[in-house]
């Protein structure tokens, strides 16, 4: 697949879910670029600002399967991988596939269940893969995992262990929209949803081809030189506890490269590293908890890594 047409999909895919979720541009562009990375998305935000939605729409561009996971106290882990039941008519038991077998995958206020059930997700969001009873069953491809999650609501949720947040490629918010804008969405909504016209406007294959095209992004040295820069002095910051693993040091790259092809480059320039730094690193990083009091958050961080790492100065395209 060549750059234009790269190019020319994610255009696509964004302007789509754009008739669905209004104002939102760079909220859109991070999602379709983490889907484009074969990653997966952690929306925390208040209630009614359009997760859901986001997903949803994200589903219906891509023309692939969506199912949604509600996740409550007295969720099972196999509620989401899957469960074996016996059929007495051939003596044998017969896997039923639960909602995970999908392409597109809303875990629905993913801290209400507890640690054991949001376990389950851990393996198919690693390796698209889910081991029930012994026997390991490949998930269908593009996989894309969305959870959301309320940061108002505090009782009866359980936080996301750092495993399990390592497994999220990115997290971000949407936001209050303005006033102008939420007055375009009652406009829309006077009479349906948008998200009832929502067709495809690529295929699941037409995704898998563009997430193997994303990582054929170019990437020069000092780029990546740059992100271990800004992941290792994660770990050292006076104000961290825990910084973030290699496995951020990946999901920059591999986001940055994306965001890169959906602003219509085969190559990845500093900016795109700098956009896309927050919404991939901070979830990763634990702020120390005298400095949490004092109102030290984890984007802090980030944002002061940014400005105390070095910038390479020259990034040539390649071939140049």
């Amino acid at each position: 697949m060549s750059p234009q047409e790269l190019t020319s999909l994610a255009s696509r895919l964004i302007q789509n879910v754009e008739t669905v979720i209004i104002g939102k541009r760079g909220a859109i562009e991070l999602a379709v670029a983490t889907l484009l990375s074969a990653g997966h998305m952690l929306i925390e935000d208040i209630p009614g600002v359009g997760k859901t939605m986001l997903a949803r729409a994200l589903a219906k561009s891509v023309g692939g399967t969506f199912k949604r996971i509600q996740f409550t106290p007295d969720l099972l882990p196999s509620d989401v991988t899957g469960v074996s039941i016996y059929n007495q008519d051939t003596r044998q038991f017969e896997f039923r596939s639960g909602p995970v077998f999908a392409n597109v995958v809303l875990a629905d206020e993913i801290n209400r269940a507890t640690p054991k059930s949001q376990a389950a997700l851990l393996e198919a969001m690693e390796e698209s893969q889910v081991t029930v009873d012994g026997e390991t069953r490949y998930l269908k491809q593009p996989f894309f995992v969305v959870a959301t999650e309320n940061p108002i609501e505090y009782e009866g949720t359980y936080s996301l262990p750092e495993a399990q947040l390592d497994r999220f490629m990115t997290r971000l918010s949407l936001g209050y929209p303005t006033h102008s804008e939420e007055v375009d969405v009652l406009s829309r909504q006077m009479r349906s949803h948008p998200i009832d016209a929502v067709a495809p406007v690529v295929s699941p294959e037409e995704v898998v081809a563009l997430q193997a095209a994303v990582r054929e992004v170019f990437v020069e040295e000092s780029i990546k030189d740059y992100i271990v820069h800004l992941v290792g002095q994660s770990r050292t910051h006076p104000d961290v506890e825990l910084g973030a693993s290699p496995r951020g040091s990946i999901a920059l790259i591999r986001v940055a490269q994306a965001i890169a092809a959906v602003k219509g480059r085969d190559y990845v320039i500093p900016d795109d590293v700098k956009v896309v730094a927050v919404p991939a690193l901070a979830h990763r990083i634990i702020v120390k908890p005298d400095r949490r009091i004092q109102g030290v958050s984890s984007h802090d961080v980030v944002a002061d890594l940014l400005q105390s790492v070095e910038v390479p100065l020259r990034t040539p395209a390649p071939n140049v």
